[in-house]
Parts: C-alpha cells; structure tokens; sequence
C-alpha cells in the first residue's frame, strides 16, 4: 500500500483521549519540580540585600536596641515576600509560554483531524506525520508514503532511515494493524530499537525528514525511547544575552565600589567618633545604598513577563535576546501566501486553449469539465492545503453526479512534488478499464516539461500565465496521461505520456490589516520585503496592494542565481520584491542583506527555511502551518500566521525595551540621593545621621516593586512606531540615559541636601532633622517614578493618557507607610525619626517635587 488512506480514519475519541491523558499523565518528559516556598525564602535570603539586612538587624541586638533589630528583621520578611511573589509571576509566565511553545501533533480524534499540544498525545492516538514535524511519541507506523526519518539524536547515525508501514514490515515482532483499526496490545511492547531500514517504528524527538505517513501512539513520555535515556534530559543552559552581559559587567563594577566605600565608612566613622559599632551599622547603610541588586531582577522579570506580553500578540518567543533585537530590526522579510495573504485560495479562472471562464456561480462550460476534473484527480483525497481545497470544492459543485465524477476509482500511487520538478501526480485505476489514468498538476514550466510542448505552444501557455497573474493571481497547469495497467508503473512523472488540458488561476486575498502594518513598519524605518515562490506579475499586484515599494522592481529566483553576491547586495537595499524562489535561495538573501548592515527578520516554515532562520537575526516562524524544524530554528513563532502580528511583535518588543531602560535609568537617578545622604553627614562629626539600614530598607520596598512591578506595568509608547531602529549593539546604559540618569540623581540629591542643611541650621533635634530630611527623600523617590514614566510626556499627560494598574497602588502605600511612620509612636521611635509640623511635610514634599522640575522642561525643550 502507497498511499494514505485518511478518510477512513476515526482514531480515539475525544473522551476516551481525556480518560488516558488523567491516567497516564502528560506526553512530556520529567522535568526539575517547581521549587517550594521555603526553598524559594532561603534562595532569597541568601541575597546581598537581605544579608546586610539580618547583620544590620544582629548589630541592633548587639547595641541593646531591640526595637531596631526587630524592625529590620520585619523587613526581611517583607522583602522576602515581596521577591517571591516577583519570582512567581516570572515563573508562571515562563510557564505559560513553554506550555504555548510546545511541540504540536495533527492527531485523529472522532474521525476529525485536529492539532493537540504535543503534551496532550496518549497512547492509541492516530497521528499524522509529515515532512518537518517532530514525531510526538513513540509510535507504529501502519500507513506511508515516501517517509524517512532522521534518527541520529537516538542513534547518532546522521542519514535517515526509511519507514515501512507495520502491514508490509516482515521483521519478527514488527506490528500488525487488528481488525478493530488499532494495533495488538501484545505488539506494541515490543516495539524494535531505533536505526534500522525499512522499520515500522517512530520514535518521540525524532524528525520527519521526506514524505508523510500515520503512526499509532504506543509509549508516551517517560515511557519513550528518549525518556529513557537519561542524558538526552539534560537541558544546556542558554548563553547570557548581551544585555545581560551588560547589566553583569555594572554590577559586579558598582558592587566592588560599595563594598570598598563602606569599609571606608566603617574606619572613618569608627576613628572620627570613636562608635566602631555603630560606624558598623552606618558601613551597611553605605552597602545598601550602593549595591545595585534591582539590576539582575528587573532584567529577569523584564525579558520573562515581557515574552509573555508579546504572546498576547499572537507572537511566542522562544530566546530572550530576541526582545532586544526587535528593536533593531530594519528590514523583515516575508512570505507571501498566508503570511501577506489569507491563505484560502478560491478558484477565479479557468483558461483552456486560449478560452477563459471565470467562476461566478454559475453552471461550467463542458469545454472546461476535463481540466476541472483532473485538477481534483491530482489533490489528495482529503486536502488540507487549501489550493487543493479549492479544486476538490470545483469539482464538488460542477462536477457531481456526472462523468466527471469518480467516487469509484482507486488512487494507486503518488509521485510527490520534488526540487527538480515542481508538479505532482497521482495514479487512477478506474473499474471498468484496462488503463491506469494519470492526473498531474504543478507550476505551468513544470507541466510544459513534462507535456514536452513544443515552442510554439509553450510560448503560448506563457501568455496565458503572465495574463493571469497580472491581476495577483496564482496560477498552475494541469495534464492528464493514460498508462497500460500490463506494464509496471515508472519511478518517474516524466515517463508518462502527458497532455496538457489547460490553466486554473486562484485568488488568494490580502490580509485585514496587512497595508496598515506594512505602513506603520515603514514609518518606523523598518523595510518589508516579499519573497514568494509566485509568478512576477502575481508578486508585484500583491505588493502594490499591500503597499510595498515596487518602484525597483522584481528579482526572480533565476536572476538571483545569476547575480555575484557584490551585485546581489547592491540590489537588494532597493528592491522589496522577489518571485520565483526557492527556499535556499532565503539564505543567500539574509547574508546580503546583512552585508549592508541590515538587522534582518525572516519568516519561515518549511524543513528547507531552517538555514535562513537560524541566519537571520530575527528568525520567524509560521506557528499554524510552520514545520517543527522550523520554529525549533527561530527566535519567535507566529501563531496565527499574520504579517500584522509581526508588526505588533516589533512594536511590543520596542516598548519592552523602552521600559526597561525607563527603569534601570530610574534606578541610577534614585540611587545617586540615597548614596549621597549616607556618605554626607559623615564629612561633619556633629553632624546626625540620615540613612541608616532601617531607613534604607523603607526605601527598597518603594523601589523594587516601582523598578520591576510599575515601569513593567508600562503601557507602549503610542509614537514608538514613528522612531527609527535603535542601532545595533547601543547600551541601555548609554551616554545619554547615563547624563540623564545622573544629573536627575544629582538635582534630588541638591534638594534633600538642601533641606537637611535648612533643618540643621534651624537647630532641630537630630530625630527631626531625619524625619523631614527623609520624607524629601520619599517624595523625590516618587517624583523620578512619575517623571521617568514618560521621557516624552508631561506628569500630568502621562497620568492622563497612560493607564497604570500598578501605579497608585505602589504610590499609595508609600504615602500610607509613611504617614504612619511620621504620625504614629511606636513606628516613629522605631526608625528613629521624631514629631514633624504640616510646614516640614509641606517643605519636604515641594522640594521632593521640585528637584525632577527641570526633566519636565527638558522634555519640553528635547521632545525626541
């Protein structure tokens, strides 16, 4: 048997796959369990911050001020309780994406074919295999056509290995298919090893390299071959992306800085005072206020709740450092069927011998049955491509009932579509004739060839494509050939006697949507350019349509193969539109088009799109149509297969970016004023105080969750699409965003100065001049949130125009929290501070205000 017989297939039923999939378990592999609470309390426990915060709290004890001690140890558990809950949303979004990310299986269940994850497939599942997907389970081959199998990440042997169904395996053990359709349970346990020709057996993690076939599921997870092989579990950690390997190289710089300056602290205030033990306390608040540990965590909460707010845009990320990329990217380049277009082909026209009938509903001229009939006799009994879909629903509707229609006849063999030869055929055998009836479809060159017309007449059918595919349709050939059923039938289409019976020229519609996001990609100095395997003028009507620049022109796959790679590049910058190519030819259009400096995305989905995939810089992968190669090969998959998608991939991705350097800039700016508040008081020796630990960790419960919880929260940038790509390889941390940062840090820094030295100077006690000393601090800390909200926008616009969620509550409790710690008793005593007037709080707050004033107008003056 040659060919699959998948209409008769009805697999297991949806309730029975339930029952197995709660009994036996999830189709995946063991993985490390979800750490629990006290494991995640004693991982951040063991935090730099943390740490100072229990010696702080010991060296309270040590003083006999147990209050302090108990204060900062209240703290800790708050800080703690504070990163778990960071770290859970991290971790339920990075779960959430492997489940979305996860291989998936075209499985038979109730007689209908429906896509599962892979972690959904159970044992007596009916799966369909074909070229490009992961095999999702160990499993018994019992129909195929053409298939191989490269099983090397079992076997380490790299050529693949053909597949025979279990019927025709004569092998002891090999499975057999039982009369109930499913295979025998004494078969399926004895599943052969992999490797090996002409087998009947798949297994898990294996891929489909050529043809199709169908396999019934007998182990699934631990259970499979590759679950048993211990070393095949072992994950490979990811490299650090650049950005994380800039954030590194500042805090280990940063940290070494602290820890030098707080030991400084510790022996001048020790020698200067004559306090070694309290000079102890005033070295951690030093550490404290230096040591940058926002840094690491907002980069993880970033990159992980950030993948999972460009999901919501029907785009996965499966490498972080994609996200970086985005915003760099200037030229993606895209298929055009399904991706530009709809993918639901309908038949428009039908040309034979220079007549042309277009479809309009009603009745089909009989000068047109032939071809109508041949090009449903060349489609797979039941389509899924939707070209296919089209000419079988043509012969549904005109041809039923007639002649033409043939629910007898036996399809016999299949000769695929191959490189050499872009057409297909499919092999009849009708009851009542002693002759093999051949259909063949294909690309009209492809036809023509195996037709062997004559130049006149290829010269003709030439004229017929370029007419059609002038108004963006799509156009193939068909011909028909008989064969004597005496004779074996031939290895090759080309040894058939083929006639041409004429043209078919399908409409394939634009995608809602797609010329608003090619347009918004252009104004964000991104270039959208289309490779299609389609026919010139077909190329060039779609691009106009959807607004690409066809000023330059077309390349086609023969021209390309032509050019010299200098040539290539230097047409390449100006032309958007390629026709005629090959998947192989994808590669050689990234590497020119990053020998010109572009940052390029690629979108992809076949076996044959992996190489320009992993070239690119931005690899895209088609998730509903896309092969698991594929998206294994690319940094993000479409799941919806939409060009607009792309688009809001982009955008997401810039936004991500934009916010996260909106928040490591906050964290300079806030740090500057609180390492300045715990070195100054220090060059007086009468001089009280600020910051000590209990103040600090008050201030880093306002500035983690504000860093990594508010500026996440942080709705895109509405003109964030009108900018140009941001260069390759630029610094989050670079010139500009280190000045800004800097002189924010300094200018509220300026204004708490000021006021500790107004306080002092109007002889206050020390307690008090902490108290109105650091609530400036509080309120300038909530001003660099507000105004780095927006780098563009005032204050007041952005509170208008830019929605929140997290915001009033951080700003919120803040003003709870210290209202409480300046108005109640026991707290007051606790952080030390003492009784404030409504004049101090007014004082403080308008200076706190007062020192980001400048940022607004330098918005005004540098809105870019």
């Amino acid at each position: 048997m040659t060919v699959l017989q998948e209409p008769g297939l009805l697999g297991m039923s949806a309730d029975e796959a339930a029952a197995r999939l709660a009994s036996d378990g999830p189709n995946e592999l063991p993985t490390a369990r979800r750490r629990t609470l006290s494991r995640q309390a004693w991982e951040v426990m063991r935090q730099p911050m943390l740490l100072l915060l229990l010696g702080a709290g010991l060296v309270n004890f040590l003083l006999a001020e147990p209050l302090d001690g108990v204060t900062l140890l209240s703290f800790v558990v708050v800080v703690i309780g504070i990163s778990i809950y960071q770290e859970h949303k991290t971790e339920n979004a990075l779960a959430a994406l492997r489940d979305l990310s996860s291989p998936r299986a075209l499985v038979v269940r109730d007689g209908t074919q429906v896509r599962v994850a892979g972690r959904d497939v159970v044992r007596g599942d009916v799966v369909l295999l074909t070229e490009g997907d992961r095999v999702p389970a160990d499993a018994v081959v019992v129909d195929a056509v053409n298939l191989s199998v490269d099983e090397s990440a079992l076997t380490g042997e790299s050529v693949p290995v053909r597949k025979a169904p279990a019927g025709s395996h004569d092998a002891a053990g090999g499975a057999r298919r039982s009369t109930e359709g499913g295979t025998d349970a004494g078969e399926v346990s004895r599943m052969g090893r992999p490797g090996g020709d002409g087998t009947p057996w798949v297994f898990s993690g294996t891929l489909v390299v050529r043809g199709r076939g169908i396999a019934e599921v007998c182990h699934t997870g631990a259970d499979t071959e590759l679950g048993r092989i211990g070393s095949a579990l072992r994950e490979i950690a990811p490299a650090r992306t650049p950005l994380q390997r800039e954030v590194d190289r500042l805090v280990r710089v940063i940290a070494v800085v602290g820890v030098v300056a707080a030991v400084t602290v510790v022996v001048l205030y020790g020698s200067t005072r004559g306090r070694w033990m309290e000079g102890l306390l005033a070295g951690i608040a030093t550490a404290m206020a230096m040591l940058p540990e926002e840094f690491p965590v907002v980069l993880t909460v970033f990159l992980a709740l950030g993948a999972w707010r460009i999901s919501q845009k029907h785009v996965l990320t499966r490498r972080s450092a994609v996200i970086e990329a985005l915003g760099s990217a200037t030229v993606v380049c895209v298929d055009k069927t399904g991706t530009l277009t709809m993918n639901s082909m309908s038949v428009r026209q039908l040309v034979v011998g220079g007549s042309v009938h277009t479809l309009d509903g009603g009745p089909l001229p009989e000068a047109f049955h032939a071809l109508a009939e041949f090009l449903a006799l060349a489609s797979p009994v039941d389509p899924f491509d939707p070209m296919d879909k089209a000419f079988r629903e043509v012969a549904d509707t005109q041809l039923a009932g007639s002649e033409h229609d043939h629910p007898d006849w036996e399809l016999l063999r299949e000769y695929p579509l191959c490189e050499d030869l872009l057409a297909m055929s499919h092999v009849w055998r009708s009851p009542d004739s002693s002759n093999y009836v051949v259909a063949a479809k294909g690309a009209p060159e492809a036809i023509a060839d195996l037709c062997h017309l004559a130049p006149r007449q290829h010269a003709a059918l030439m004229e017929d494509v370029r007419c059609a595919t002038g108004s963006g349709q799509r156009v193939l050939a068909a011909a028909r050939a008989r064969f004597s059923d005496a004779r074996p039938l031939p290895t090759e289409q080309h040894d058939f006697d083929f006639e041409l019976l004429g043209l078919a020229a399908l409409h394939d519609p634009v995608r809602p949507g797609v010329p608003q996001a090619v347009a918004e990609c252009a104004r964000a100095g991104v270039r959208t350019v289309m490779i299609t395997g389609d026919y010139p003028g077909t190329a060039l009507a779609v691009a106009r349509e959807v607004g690409l620049d066809t000023d330059a022109g077309v390349i086609t796959g023969p021209d390309l193969e032509a050019m010299s790679d200098d040539k290539l590049a230097r047409r390449v910058s100006a032309v958007s539109v390629f026709a005629r190519t090959v998947p192989e030819q994808k590669l050689r259009l990234v590497r020119a088009l990053q020998a010109t400096g572009e940052v390029v995305g690629m979108t992809g989905d076949g076996v044959n799109d992996a190489p320009a995939l992993r070239a690119a810089d931005i690899g895209i992968a088609m998730g509903a149509r896309g092969t698991d190669v594929a998206r294994e090969s690319a940094a993000l998959v479409l799941t919806d297969d939409d060009f607009t998608s792309i688009a809001a991939g982009i955008r997401q991705g810039r936004g991500i970016y934009a916010n996260l350097r909106k928040a490591m800039a906050y964290i300079l700016a806030v740090h500057v004023p609180i390492i300045g508040m715990s070195l100054v008081p220090l060059l007086v020796a009468d001089w009280p105080l600020v910051l000590m630990p209990v103040q600090i960790a008050f201030l880093e419960l306002i500035i983690d969750p504000a860093c990594s919880i508010v500026f996440e929260a942080e709705e895109v940038d509405p003109t964030i699409m009108d900018q140009p790509p941001r260069r390759p390889g630029e610094p989050v941390f670079g010139r500009s965003v280190i000045a800004v940062s800097a002189l924010q840090g300094l200018s509220v820094l300026a204004g708490v100065l000021g006021v500790y030295l107004w306080t002092l100077a109007s002889d206050r006690p020390a307690e008090v001049v902490r108290s109105v000393t650091f609530t400036t601090l509080v309120a300038a800390n909530l001003a660099l949130i507000l105004v780095n909200r927006s780098w563009r926008l005032s204050i007041g616009r952005t509170l208008r125009e830019r929605r929140n969620a997290a915001l009033p509550w951080v700003l919120g409790a803040a003003v709870v929290l210290l209202t409480a710690l300046l108005t109640v008793p026991p707290l007051r005593e606790a952080f030390d501070l003492g009784p404030v007037g409504l004049l101090d709080v007014a004082v403080a707050v308008v200076v706190g205000l007062a020192g980001v004033v400048w940022f607004e107008v330098y918005k005004v003056l540098s809105p870019r």
